[in-house]
């Protein structure tokens, strides 16, 4: 089971978009995936229209084993599951703190369900937190979506910068542009100088448009409601790219 976590120290990048529709395609292709919903905002559980049992809450899942198999849903597509998120994940860094080992107590969770799917994507809060760096230590990748804009691109340098100074392997950051407006100079900028810097820049760009938006409206992956669109073929080109890092 190949763990992904798409994550970003910064909100409204298009971090839940990228987990929804990335994992459909890997589930569409025929390869038994489950999405886990890490974010209290529970944006992908929403997404997907299912919601989390009520006995489910963040002792249960931290403790994993019987209690993640219980409340993993099955979603309307073939081959993909979610494990949806509650809001008590505001304290699950409260947690995880509690613990021995309290930095890859995520890794020991997964571990459980090795031989259950092929792929496992994590939809990460954003922030610098001890979930994160849960995150950090359990997956085998991670994608980062950036906005072609300043802010974006300095929270990236300080993530990259995090990586460094607490020896955490950050050849498994793979950036991609996401939300790009091609007529803005800003984003070709950006995108030319975030490139000529060097790193893992995937080439693949996901574009602004409305369908992508709408996800909140339609309740699908943009596969779905829009399998024609541009930002389809974006996320089909992403999802080919990352699949071939696997």
């Amino acid at each position: 089971m190949k763990k992904i976590a798409i994550y970003s120290m910064k909100g409204g990048v298009g971090k839940t978009a990228a987990a929804v529709n990335l994992s459909y395609l890997a589930a569409a292709g025929g390869d038994n995936t489950l999405l886990c919903d890490l974010d209290p905002q529970g944006a992908s559980t929403y997404y997907f229209r299912i919601r989390a049992s009520k006995n489910f809450n963040t002792n249960k899942f931290i403790k994993g084993g019987k209690h993640i198999d219980k409340n993993i849903k099955g979603t309307d597509y073939p081959h993909l599951d979610l494990l949806p998120s509650k809001l008590s994940y505001r304290n699950l860094d409260l947690a995880l703190d509690a613990l021995k080992n309290s930095r890859k107590r995520l890794k020991q969770i997964f571990k459980d369900l090795e031989y259950e799917y092929d792929y496992l994507f994590m939809d990460c809060p954003p922030g610098i937190s001890l979930i994160s760096e849960n995150v950090f230590n359990a997956a085998d990748i991670i994608i980062v979506p950036l906005i072609p804009t300043t802010l974006s691109e300095l929270t990236y340098e300080k993530l990259i910068k995090f990586f460094e100074k607490n020896d955490i392997d950050s050849g498994k950051i793979y950036t991609f542009f996401s939300m790009v407006e091609s007529r803005k100079t800003l984003h070709q900028e950006t995108m030319n100088k975030v490139s000529q810097e060097g790193g893992n820049i995937l080439e693949s760009r996901i574009p602004y448009r409305s369908d992508v938006e709408k996800m909140g409206i339609y309740r699908e992956p943009v596969p779905v409601s829009s399998p024609h669109s541009d930002s389809t073929q974006a996320y089909v080109e992403l999802w080919n790219e990352i699949k071939s890092l696997c």
